[in-house]
């Protein structure tokens, strides 16, 4: 509907505005195109285009199910300081968040993954990255190296770090190696031993070269560490009454996302939270609300880069620093 003008005058600059923003937004022109439209500079266009914004002159309507997820990227990436978040949009049914958020970290590595400048990338394990690889198209990348970044658990299954790093290897056609150590060693003492190996300095040099590394967590409760790999000597109660809140590669974090003062955390055979701040881009993959305290002491932490979440955890991320 027009509406009708109060003033006995116009203001050219308005109408400029709203002249640029019709052209460009609802006629499709270039600002190129608008530029010589109206004999003005391409950097008017678009310095012309932001004051209507400003002014509130053109606004932007998003009516999509994804538009609170890409809002929620924004203000993740500004908040922490990522280099990318994803997040993608809340499942009707809630057991139907690890699936997105593997669905969301598969689209999100195949795309990293082609870039051949990227020539070795580290994989961890967990239910998340295992249905990652489930979401991917193959590529071919003979000249990547997919690298398994975690000691292993003797337990077979697909969420063990061998099968995860095979399965993505394969589906690029690339090389693999396998960290052939267990997640914890007996004692402080026996890690030492451990870390003084030949074969296991140069795995952890290769680990320390990788380009980029995808990391899942989880927290002290019900996660794939507590079933799966803890030492039988380890009760998860004792954990949580020093502080921890969850696990990252087998260190276990507090709220601050500071390693808790327990002997478990001088134990885990492999990289440390800080060889992991050196790396380019680390991707952490996460959802579900119960895991907010371990992401978030992740992110206070700082060695993520990437951070792939679900619409649900991704407020309750934002909710909780501003509290």
């Amino acid at each position: 509907m027009s509406r009708s003008i109060k003033l006995d005058q116009i203001d050219p600059e308005e109408q400029l505005l709203v002249r640029l923003a019709w052209a460009c937004e609802i006629e499709g022109m270039t600002q190129a195109e608008a530029a010589d439209r109206f004999g003005i500079t391409r950097l008017r266009v678009n310095k012309a285009l932001s004051e209507a914004r400003r002014r509130g002159i053109l606004r932007v309507s998003v009516d999509s199910v994804f538009a609170a997820a890409a809002d929620l990227e924004w203000q993740l990436e500004r908040r922490f300081r990522l280099l990318r978040a994803v997040v993608v949009p809340c499942p009707a049914d809630g057991a139907s968040v690890t699936p997105l958020v593997s669905a969301g970290l598969g689209a999100h590595l195949g795309d990293l993954l082609k870039d051949k400048r990227l020539t070795r990338f580290g994989m961890s394990w967990g239910n998340t990255l295992n249905l990652a690889t489930r979401h991917m198209q193959p590529l071919d990348r003979p000249d990547l190296e997919v690298v398994s970044i975690m000691g292993g658990v003797s337990r077979g299954s697909d969420v063990n770090g061998y099968e995860i790093t095979t399965r993505l290897a394969d589906l690029c056609n690339a090389e693999h190696s396998f960290f052939t150590a267990p997640l914890y060693a007996g004692s402080a003492e026996s890690q030492g031993l451990f870390l003084d190996q030949d074969v296991i300095k140069e795995m952890l040099g290769k680990i320390r070269s990788c380009g980029a590394i995808a990391l899942a967590t989880g927290d002290l409760d019900s996660s794939l560490l507590v079933r799966d790999a803890l030492p039988a000597d380890i009760d998860p109660a004792e954990l949580k009454a020093r502080g921890g809140v969850g696990d990252i590669t087998g260190h276990i974090l507090n709220a601050e996302g500071d390693l808790i003062d327990h002997p478990l955390n001088q134990r885990v055979i492999g990289m440390s939270l800080d060889d992991m701040s050196r790396i380019d881009n680390v991707i952490l993959a996460a959802g579900g609300v119960h895991k907010v305290p371990i992401i978030a002491a992740s992110l206070k932490r700082g060695f993520v880069d990437t951070l792939v979440t679900d619409e649900n955890t991704a407020t309750a991320l934002l909710q909780r620093v501003a509290d």
